[in-house]
């Protein structure tokens, strides 16, 4: 492995006990690992030498929640983020169609939830003729298509959109329609090398529909820059048992990379607050325009706890989506009544017993704080007498639960900075923060980023970010501070010692 030398670097501490001096340190990395911090330290015959000329040294960040192909596809399609109702949407689909004729229109980013009416096939299918179009939510959990695109998909033609467990199975054959879907290795080659230069150094990688294999063939294509923890689902569980494979094994084998690992179980136990079926213990207020007053689980309870109990029983963790208090509740009697280990992601709507249910069972709490950015103004609308319940991350981190933070991009942008601004000052506009009661201080932030690396010291992985600013230097206001966050620059990155985005060259 390559040694790395880096010449006065500043230490950021990472706990708030954390005492570091104020003069920067050489930091070396050895065989993967820091072996030595200190003034003056020897260059070990073959090292690399860095000069960091006095910037600020941090753990390698993660974003612990990724759908890595669909944000890899993202920038190719129909940014319908910006649509403010159906007819804006069908009006953006029509232009695109005008365009390019002989393409099939994929969409992302429309966020129904805050629109006065439902949407039809049939409007699509007016301005659409005999091209095939798909359009996926904010949220991923539903996708509204027009005819062609159902038949194509070989799902039941209707009049109305595809949620949840049924559009989940059809997406991997998205890939039918649209051929070269842009998810070849030089796509995610570049994908990764944006995320290093944002000083990711690893990602939980949550797609629907992958396989191992495929992971396996990137990374001998040269998809092998940052860490990569491959998630399961359960149409691939058994396979991944009958492997052997328990989490943080090496997904290549027993003498494989360990840079590239087995992840969790992935399971979907209830929907989404744009989608209106996250599972809750009261009805939504719209209730009147839903099928589901409340949500739904998406599968039964023996079925979630036959899940946990195999996973568990493999040696496996277990990520469980649970958005809605119920789900939430729900996931964690089953985790107690199983044994299984792993976290809640999103937690977005919690009971304030169940935080400290999931703190007395271990249960991580991985969530996405950009998330609140986009669902404040929902939240107020269908979720008006919960909503200091949603994103409650200062009762997590109080109660002992440990936090982990990513961005379940393509429905937040792959940015850590923007995760932890957003967990430090919970406001995107003018706004005052949305129940900053429940905020984090950008300590809190940074350390929730670092997969629970400490301050960098001998033992630490050789993982390491080196920042152009202090993070912490507007510590004495939320807004200032979430603002250095976001407009963090990053100078270099290095994982394992090895070098993945260099800032300073040139």
């Amino acid at each position: 492995m390559t040694s790395l030398l880096l010449r006065g670097a500043r230490l950021v501490p990472i706990a708030s006990g954390d005492r570091v001096p104020d003069a920067p340190l050489d930091v070396l990395v050895e065989h993967g690992t820091v072996t030595a911090v200190g003034t003056g330290l020897d260059r070990p015959a073959g090292a690399e030498v860095v000069e960091a000329g006095g910037r600020w040294l941090v753990p390698g960040l993660w974003d612990q929640h990724v759908h890595m192909a669909q944000w890899t596809l993202a920038s190719q399609r129909l940014d319908l983020a910006p649509a403010r109702s159906p007819e804006e949407v069908v009006a953006r689909v029509a232009e695109r169609i005008a365009e390019y004729p002989d393409l099939p229109v994929i969409g992302w980013g429309h966020r129904s939830g805050s629109w006065e009416r439902d949407v039809t096939v049939s409007e699509l299918d007016a301005v659409s003729a005999d091209t095939a179009v798909v359009l996926i939510s904010g949220d991923g959990h539903h996708a509204w298509l027009n005819t062609i695109a159902l038949m194509h998909l070989a799902m039941p033609v209707r009049d109305s959109v595809v949620r949840e467990t049924e559009w989940f199975a059809a997406y991997p054959r998205l890939a039918t329609l649209v051929g070269n879907d842009g998810t070849s290795p030089d796509a995610y080659r570049r994908t990764l090398d944006h995320a290093a230069s944002m000083g990711i150094v690893g990602f939980t990688d949550f797609e629907f529909g992958a396989s191992r294999e495929e992971w396996a063939g990137r990374w001998s294509q040269g998809c092998d820059t940052l860490r990569v923890r491959w998630a399961t689902y359960a149409d691939t569980l058994e396979d991944v048992i009958a492997a052997g494979l328990r989490t943080g094994d090496p997904l290549l084998g027993v003498h494989g990379d360990d840079r590239l690992t087995m992840g969790p179980l992935k399971i979907i136990s209830d929907g989404s607050l744009n989608t209106r079926t996250a599972w809750c213990c009261q009805p939504y207020a719209d209730a009147h325009r839903l099928e589901y007053p409340a949500g739904q689980p998406n599968q039964a309870p023996e079925e979630l706890r036959r899940l946990l109990a195999r996973a568990h029983g493999a040696g496996l963790e277990i990520a469980t989506h649970a958005i809605g208090d119920a789900a939430v509740a729900d996931a964690l009697a089953a985790y107690a009544e199983t044994g299984a280990r792993g976290s809640i992601e999103h937690a977005q709507l919690v009971g304030r017993d169940d935080v400290r249910r999931m703190a007395e069972l271990g249960i991580r709490g991985s969530v996405q704080p950009a998330h609140l950015l986009d669902d404040r103004d929902l939240t107020e609308k269908v979720w008006p007498d919960r909503a200091e319940r949603c994103f409650a991350f200062r009762w997590m981190l109080d109660d002992g639960v440990n936090l982990a933070l990513g961005s379940d991009a393509p429905v937040s942008p792959l940015d850590p900075w923007l995760a932890m601004a957003a967990a430090v000052h919970r406001s995107a506009d003018e706004r005052e923060a949305w129940h900053g009661e429940q905020a984090l201080t950008a300590r809190e932030a940074l350390a929730a980023s670092v997969d629970g690396q400490p301050t960098v010291g001998v033992g630490s992985r050789g993982d390491l970010v080196l920042l152009d600013a202090d993070p912490f230097t507007s510590a004495d206001s939320t807004v200032r501070s979430a603002a250095v966050l976001r407009e963090m620059s990053v100078a270099l990155t290095v994982v394992a010692g090895r070098i993945v985005h260099d800032g300073l060259a040139g």
